[in-house]
């Protein structure tokens, strides 16, 4: 049998070095190692945590006059980050901010990019396929945007009419499965935000935009000319809006359950909610006015995140 040439000094004290690097490795790693793994382990490793924000949702999540993104959500993901300081022991962590929009939020979250949507997502069944929410944190209805003289009081009157919806929403299908919008003939126009659906209403190009009547509230008051403007119609659905991150990972899952049942029982929730749809808000210092509904407050007395 050939004999393996041995190892020349150089290479055996290598060698020998290496094998006893080997055996200390594993102290050295429990002493290094991140102190959980998934969301939280990322963050301990990088330092920083990656919010994904909307630009137009105000109320919940938009700029303000310096292109800093504020809101309801934004100030509960904030609260979110001082308890992942506590459970990590860490002094401090870089809050990195993500834009995203209706289309790309929930495969923005899934490849990493968002660590946690700090913005206007309602929690449905078939999406905790992909990722995981938080308790509701928001409850609302779907209705009509329309202008104040248009005639248009509810569903029914959308017949021949051009309605737009946000590209990435469940409107439009919530539309259709209402029993007066399975017969209605209409041109479906798509709006790449929010922002962009109420401008068409605004231009006269839609008649109608369809989407939760809290975020049509936040539009109208941040209008030229509010009063030209209404919410209308029967609700299409009550929709139940969460905080938003990856699946698969109950460490984080129950961080977050955790910090946002004890805002929701120490009252912190409802005051946030004052701040944001019940006082004057930057860059305009305009009020939504939006008073707490029956739905929120369920959700604030019983918080849960089975989605609809």
């Amino acid at each position: 049998m050939p004999v393996a040439p041995s190892l020349s000094f150089p290479r055996r004290l290598l060698a020998a070095f290496l094998s006893c690097a080997a055996l200390a490795a594993p102290a050295a790693f429990a002493q290094e190692a991140p102190a959980a793994g998934g969301t939280l382990g990322k963050i301990q490793q990088s330092g920083a945590i990656t919010f994904g924000y909307r630009e137009w949702s105000f109320g919940f999540s938009y700029l303000d006059g310096n292109l800093r993104p504020v809101g309801y959500s934004i100030d509960i993901c904030h609260r979110i980050v001082e308890a992942v300081k506590a459970e990590l022991k860490m002094p401090s962590i870089e809050v990195k901010y993500q834009a995203v929009i209706s289309a790309n939020r929930i495969p923005l979250v899934q490849n990493g990019t968002v660590d946690i949507e700090c913005g206007s997502t309602t929690n449905l069944v078939e999406r905790q396929k992909l990722v995981a929410f938080s308790p509701d944190i928001f409850r609302y209805n779907v209705r009509l945007l329309v202008k104040a003289d248009s005639g248009i009081r509810g569903i029914a009157d959308l017949q021949g009419k051009s309605v737009v919806t946000t590209a990435g929403t469940t409107s439009l299908r919530l539309l259709r499965e209402a029993d007066k919008g399975q017969s209605l003939q209409i041109t479906h126009l798509s709006g790449k935000d929010h922002t962009d659906s109420f401008l068409l209403v605004e231009s006269g190009r839609a008649a109608a935009f369809v989407l939760d009547d809290i975020l049509l509230a936040g539009q109208i008051a941040n209008a030229r000319q509010p009063q030209d403007f209404a919410i209308v119609g029967e609700s299409l659905r009550t929709e139940n809006q969460s905080l938003m991150f990856r699946k698969d990972d109950p460490p984080f899952k129950a961080l977050v359950d955790r910090v946002v049942g004890a805002m929701m029982r120490s009252g912190e929730m409802e005051a946030l909610y004052q701040r944001w749809f019940m006082s004057p808000i930057p860059p305009k210092n305009i009020n939504i006015r939006y008073p707490l509904n029956a739905e929120t407050r369920d959700a604030f007395q019983n918080p849960s995140s089975k989605g609809i």
